[in-house]
Formats: structure tokens, C-alpha cells, sequence
């Protein structure tokens, strides 16, 4: 069938609202797009900084639809894999290369629908899957918390580290924030942030231990050559877990710091159906709404790109489709 869609033709480029031929694989089911929401992995594609790109394709891994006559959300990626501690060799993320939910139509397994949470309207919804779900593992899975546990999350506002933000406060953990922006952590402070601080200014690492007596757990997607004032903050038994990179690679880390505290450096990256599972349970039972940024049309979605591209936004840019 044709769809109107966006779609990603050249690196360097933004996707096109454009028109597509779709085509069922087996098992597969149509669903009618209701919404969509934009994570960076969809902007570092189109500037060619994602790891192998296959083009043409219809971007997007976050969406809520129809089928069936109920709302669904989808499950933002494929073939797991056996073993939960990691995804195996032929794991996908939806958006590339299978085409994804920036369009009013996709075909997709039926296993990876999922019912939209009853508290969540479809715009609310649509923001959940992969910035929910990489939030989800980062924190409960890997980190394992305890109410009560200080907790630091960097670079609050961005998608991953939004929801990893409302996942502690409605668990209850003292949450420290980090931004470039004083803004952002204004609003995380009257959103239920204990404190925050600007990753700019010189010596923020002693000024965070000031404030909250060190950190049990840090979410951090950065890295970079400041990585090691993280781990100054960390008390004894910490633990920090990293789902990104931007900043590229941690220099100066002093490893009797690490093995003196006992502190434990994990990596991780979105997470398994059980997961995803627990997570929609959770968000409905203690009636966790997601944080829209703003909200495009589909036909202008270079506009929601720039905004993305701009890291002024705080929480998800969300695509209103059907």
C-alpha cells in the first residue's frame, strides 16, 4: 500500500513528506499511526553518524496507533535475543533499516504491539517506547536502586534522561540533575529534583558533592573527557550506567578510585518485551505522564528535527500523524 511518510533518502540530509509503496513481510499486521515522537538516534542518521545505515527508509521507533480497533504502542525493536543481560548479534531498532512510525501507516509483527497505558492519551503514549524503555533498564535493571538512594542524572531534558528522571522521583530517590542549561534545571527542580547543577561551570563535581553528600547510582549518556568528575561524586558502592556516548571517550579515570569504592561501571542499551512490560505497568499504575516538548505535524517534520537539533527542548518532540 502507499503511505504518506517521511523518508530518509540521503545521509546529510533531513527525511522528505513524501509518499511510499509499504509491503507486508509475513505475519505481519497493518496499523493505522496516530502519533510519533523523534529521538537522536533518528537526527544522527540523518547526518550520517549512526552505525550502518541502510537507506531508503522510513524513520521513527517511537509510535501509538490503531489496530484492531484498540490503541496500541510499539515495541521499538526486534530480535533480542536469548540471553536478557545483552541483545544478540541480529538486533534491530525500528527505524532503520526496518522502516519505522513516521508515516500514517506501518506494517509490523503483531508481538510487538503492546496495549496503550489507560492513562496516557496517544501523543503521551507515543513518547514512551525507546526512551522509556532505555531509561527503564538503565535505572531498574542495571542499577538496581533502593528508595531513598541519591541519584544523578545528567543532561536532564533529553528524552532518555527525562524519563529516567520521572522513573526516580515516582520511585523514590533523592534526584540530582546536571544541564548545560540553568532552565532545564530549573524546571527538573520544580518537576521534584532535590537539586542541580550546570555541568559548565568549573568545579560543578564539588559543588554536586556539596549538595548531596555523593551519589549511588549516576545515569549518564555523555562520557567525555569530564567523565572522571562523575566518579569523584560516587560514594562507596556505586553505581554508574552509561546508555550513550556524545562526548566520546573518558580520559583520567583513576582506577583506585573504582576498585577502592567498589564502584561498578555498566553499559546499556534499550531492553527486552519484559521489560517494556514492566515499564507500561508502572507508568500506569503510579500515573507517570511523559513530558511533551512540543508537537509537529508530520508534513513540517524538518521543523521537529531542528528542534531536536537545537537541545533547547525538555522531554519529547512528538509528531501528531492521524
Amino acid at each position: 500500500m502507499i503511505t504518506n511518510c517521511a523518508l530518509q533518502t540521503n545521509i546529510n540530509e533531513l527525511p522528505e513528506y513524501t509518499t511510499k509503496k509499504i509491503t507486508a513481510l509475513d505475519h505481519e499486521v497493518l496499523v493505522s499511526i496516530k502519533s510519533a515522537s523523534i529521538n537522536k538516534r533518528d537526527e544522527w542518521i540523518s547526518k550520517g553518524k549512526y552505525a550502518k545505515i541502510k537507506l531508503p527508509c522510513i524513520p521513527g521507533s517511537d509510535g501509538c496507533g490503531i489496530y484492531n480497533g484498540e490503541e496500541v504502542i510499539m515495541f521499538p525493536s526486534a530480535n533480542w535475543g536469548n540471553n536478557s543481560a545483552f541483545q544478540g548479534k541480529n538486533f534491530e531498532v525500528l527505524g532503520m533499516p526496518k522502516d519505522g512510525t513516521f508515516a500514517e501507516y506501518i506494517y509490523i509483527n503483531p508481538t510487538l504491539l503492546f496495549n496503550k497505558p489507560k492513562n496516557l492519551n496517544h501523543l503521551e503514549a507515543a513518547c514512551i517506547p525507546l526512551s522509556g524503555l532505555t531509561a527503564w533498564r538503565s535505572l531498574f535493571t542495571k542499577a538496581n536502586p533502593v528508595k531513598g538512594e541519591n541519584i544523578l542524572i545528567s543532561g536532564v531534558g533529553g528524552g532518555v534522561a527525562t524519563f529516567a528522571f520521572q522513573f526516580a522521583v515516582t520511585f523514590g530517590l533523592n534526584v540530582f540533575v546536571t544541564s548545560g542549561s540553568d532552565d532545564k534545571i530549573f524546571k527538573a527542580i520544580n518537576l521534584g529534583a532535590a537539586g542541580g547543577i550546570s555541568y559548565k561551570r568549573d568545579g560543578f563535581e564539588k559543588e554536586l558533592i556539596e549538595m548531596s553528600g555523593g551519589f549511588d547510582i549516576i545515569i549518564d549518556s555523555a562520557g567525555g573527557p569530564d567523565f572522571h568528575k562523575l566518579v569523584k561524586t560516587c560514594n562507596p558502592g556505586a553505581r554508574i550506567v552509561m546508555y550513550g556516548g556524545t562526548l566520546g571517550n573518558m580520559d583520567n579515570i583513576n582506577p583506585q578510585a573504582l576498585f577502592w569504592k567498589q564502584i561498578s561501571i555498566m553499559g546499556s542499551t534499550m531492553g527486552t518485551e519484559e521489560e517494556f512490560r514492566e515499564m507500561l505497568n508502572f507508568i500506569e499504575t503510579f500515573d507517570v505522564k511523559p513530558i511533551i516538548d512540543s508537537t509537529y505535524e508530520l508534513k513540517v517534520i524538518k521543523d521537529a528535527y531542528r528542534r531536536m537539533e537545537s537541545s533547547d527542548h525538555f522531554g519529547k518532540i512528538v509528531l501528531n500523524i492521524n
